[in-house]
Order: C-alpha cells, then sequence, then structure tokens
C-alpha cells in the first residue's frame, strides 16, 4: 500500500536532486537575460524529473508488492508447519492412548487367565469327585471350585446334587475360557494398534520436523529480502532505513488489520444466517471456573516473549496446544496437548461467547482439521504461541486470519 504523500515527495526530492546538479553534469548556464534567471531547471530538466519520478513509485509499487508476496509465501509455510506439527501431537496422543489400551488389554488378559487357572484345579476335584460316584462324564471340559462338595456327599440325593454342581462348574469353565481366550485376543490386537499408531507417530514426527525446518528456513530467507526491500524503498523515498522498515511496519498492519476485518465482517455475515445465540441470562454455556480461567491466564502471561518450538510444552518454549494445555492444567483442568482433541474435550460455543479463557482456534476445515489454537484473553485479544520465529504473544483475535472454532474448557 504506497502512502498518498509518496508521489509529492518522490517529486519534491528529484526536483532538489536537478536543481542541486553539480554545474559540470548540468544544462549550460542559462542566459541572464531569459526569463526564469540562470540556474533555473528548464521544460525539458522538470520533465526528467517527473519522469524519475513515476519510475520510482512504479518501483515501489513493485517493492512493495514483493514484500506482500513474501509474507503470503511465509504465511503458506507457517500453515503447512502448524498442520505438521499439530498432526504429530495428534498422533502422539493416539499412540499414548494406544499404548495405555494395551496395557489395560494385557492386564485384563491376565486376569482371565488367572481365573481360568483357578477353575482347572479346583474343577480337578470335582472330576474326581463325579468318577467315584458314577457320574456322566461324556461333557467334562472344565475345572471349577468344588468346595462344598464333600458336605453335599453326606445328604440324601447326593448324586443329584453333585451332577447339578458338576454342570454349572463346567459351564462356567467354559465361560471362562471364552473369556480368556477373547482377552488374550482384544490384548494382541492392542498391542498391534500401539505398534501402528506408534510408527504413524513416528512418521507424522519426521513430516513435522521437515516442515518446520522448510518454514525456518523459508523465513530466514524471507526476512533476508525484506530487508533487503525495504533498503531499496530507503533510497528511492529519501528516508533512512529505520523509518522506511517503520512504514513498512505500518502497512503491513494496515494490510492485516484490514484482512482480519474483512474476515471478521465474512464470519458475522455467517453468523447472521444461523440462530442467535442465547441471551447472557439463559446462556446454557458453563461457565469456566473463574479461578480456573483466572490461573490459566496467568500462566500464559507468565511465558510471554518465550519462543515458539514444535511439540513443546514447556517449561521455556511452546507449541500452540502445548501453551494451551500447560495453562490449564495450572487452572486445574487437565487438556491434551493436541488441538483437535481441546476442542473435542471442550464446550463448543459462539463467537459471541467468549470469556477470557476460553479457547480460539483456527482450521483448514471442521473441528477435525484445526491446526491451531489459542486463549481467549478479553478485549479482542488472544494469548498464544504463534509460530517458527514468533515467541509467545498477546494480540488481537483478528491478527491473522478470522478463527473458525470456539471453546469453553
Amino acid at each position: 500500500m504506497r502512502s498518498p504523500s509518496l508521489g509529492t515527495g518522490l517529486a519534491a526530492l528529484v526536483l532538489t536532486a536537478v536543481v542541486c546538479i553539480p554545474a559540470a553534469q548540468a544544462d549550460p548556464p542559462a542566459d541572464p537575460a531569459v526569463p526564469g534567471g540562470a540556474g533555473a531547471p528548464s521544460a525539458a530538466d522538470v520533465r526528467a524529473a517527473r519522469d524519475r519520478v513515476g519510475v520510482a513509485e512504479g518501483e515501489v509499487a513493485a517493492i512493495q508488492q514483493r514484500l506482500a508476496g513474501a509474507a503470503a509465501t511465509l504465511d503458506a509455510a507457517t500453515v503447512r508447519a502448524a498442520k505438521a506439527t499439530e498432526a504429530w501431537n495428534g498422533a502422539r496422543w493416539a499412540a499414548g492412548n494406544a499404548r495405555a489400551a494395551a496395557r489395560q488389554a494385557s492386564a485384563e488378559s491376565d486376569l482371565a487367565d488367572q481365573v481360568l487357572a483357578t477353575h482347572e484345579d479346583a474343577f480337578r476335584d470335582a472330576v474326581i469327585t463325579a468318577q467315584g460316584m458314577g457320574l456322566e462324564l461324556s461333557l467334562v471340559e472344565a475345572v471349577v471350585d468344588a468346595d462344598g462338595v464333600d458336605a453335599l456327599l453326606e445328604q440324601s440325593s447326593a448324586s443329584e446334587h453333585v451332577q447339578a454342581l458338576f454342570d454349572q462348574r463346567r459351564d462356567d469353565y467354559l465361560a471362562a475360557a471364552d473369556a480368556a481366550t477373547a482377552a488374550a485376543d482384544a490384548a494382541s490386537a492392542a498391542s498391534a494398534e500401539a505398534e501402528r499408531t506408534l510408527a504413524d507417530a513416528r512418521t507424522a514426527r519426521d513430516r513435522a520436523r521437515a516442515a518446520v525446518a522448510e518454514a525456518e528456513t523459508l523465513s530466514a530467507r524471507v526476512e533476508g529480502r525484506r530487508t533487503r526491500l525495504v533498503k531499496r524503498l530507503a533510497r528511492l523515498q529519501g528516508v533512512s532505513v529505520a523509518v522506511a522498515r517503520e512504514h513498512q511496519a505500518a502497512v503491513d498492519a494496515e494490510a492485516a488489520a484490514k484482512a482480519g476485518a474483512e474476515a471478521k465482517a465474512a464470519n458475522e455475515a455467517e453468523d447472521a444466517g444461523k440462530p442467535a445465540p442465547p441471551p447472557p441470562a439463559a446462556d446454557p454455556t458453563p461457565a469456566a471456573p473463574a479461578d480456573g480461567a483466572q490461573a490459566a491466564l496467568a500462566f500464559a502471561r507468565a511465558q510471554l516473549g518465550e519462543p515458539y518450538r514444535w511439540g513443546a510444552a514447556g517449561p521455556d518454549a511452546w507449541d500452540c496446544s502445548g501453551l494451551v494445555a500447560r495453562a490449564w492444567a495450572a487452572g486445574g483442568k487437565a487438556l491434551p496437548h493436541y488441538s483437535v482433541a481441546q476442542y473435542e474435550q471442550s464446550t463448543p460455543i459462539a463467537r459471541a461467547q467468549l470469556r477470557p479463557g476460553d479457547l480460539v482456534f483456527w482450521s483448514d476445515g471442521g473441528p477435525g482439521a484445526i491446526f491451531h489454537v489459542a486463549l481467549y484473553a478479553g478485549d479482542g485479544q488472544v494469548l498464544h504461541a504463534p509460530r517458527t520465529g514468533r515467541p509467545v504473544s498477546l494480540e488481537s483475535i483478528d491478527y491473522w486470519r478470522s478463527p473458525d472454532f470456539f471453546a469453553r474448557p
């Protein structure tokens, strides 16, 4: 975006340069008798100066277009890295859950084996007793605790009681054997799933590492390109590099604000077509514990300025979901280190219902495509770990692009 006064400033700058051209390089001295006096720029000088202004203005516009293109390139790399990082966090989370499930299934299989062993030992005594009584043993396949069999033998109709008990023990054994087999199969399947998710996590880790390395390299390259372009702007505008850099930062901020405002307007227009959220007095959304939200925000504020590092959850470096997970842990709420799961384990709300401590999400589609999360700090601001090369920051909720989902832990 070109400053409205740029053309005038460049024109004055070039005209001044024309007037101050050394005598050896200027046109021959004008005749004092000619109107305009000695040394006055000729019409050709003025036309040349204006041409140079036009060329300079065109070059400034081209430079600013290249700066915008560099920013877009970096933004795309940032999104790719964020997606890859959250895919890695999700794969780690899934692998952790799978390992826990495998441990639980293994423990259940061990317990089922112990129960089966108990039935086998006890039924051995029942078989011996049944053989002594001359009972039908064609279906004998199990062992069950026979406590009480001796007492039954002392009673009338003992054989009928023993037969009934024997049949029951046989059925119990068959059930225990089936349960043990099923538990063993489940443990085997859970172990295989744990191995598969662990392999997926390794693949996701490698992809995240490559995406982040690409973003870091591209960020350094883009920053170098921006520095060179800003220096050229400074020369064209006749100002210091510091002033040109400040001016360009203002241009970038204005462009970001405009994009944010447009995104917000689009978001509000979309919400206008949906049922209005209930008024605050009738808001059915459970409130986040005030002390918990305050503790979460206080924790996040204490990390301001600390670096972003993919997959990190402290103590002195963070990625987006790692910061949110640790912040809400300080607020008494356990959340996974994975933005998609953070949304799934929270209560969805509308943007109009946001309260400090709530979660704000950016997505490339539905909730399953969430790739960035921040803490709502109030007054239209969020606290978050933005991306590689940018530390934990407090900034406008629309600093980048309009968020897509909102939730309350």
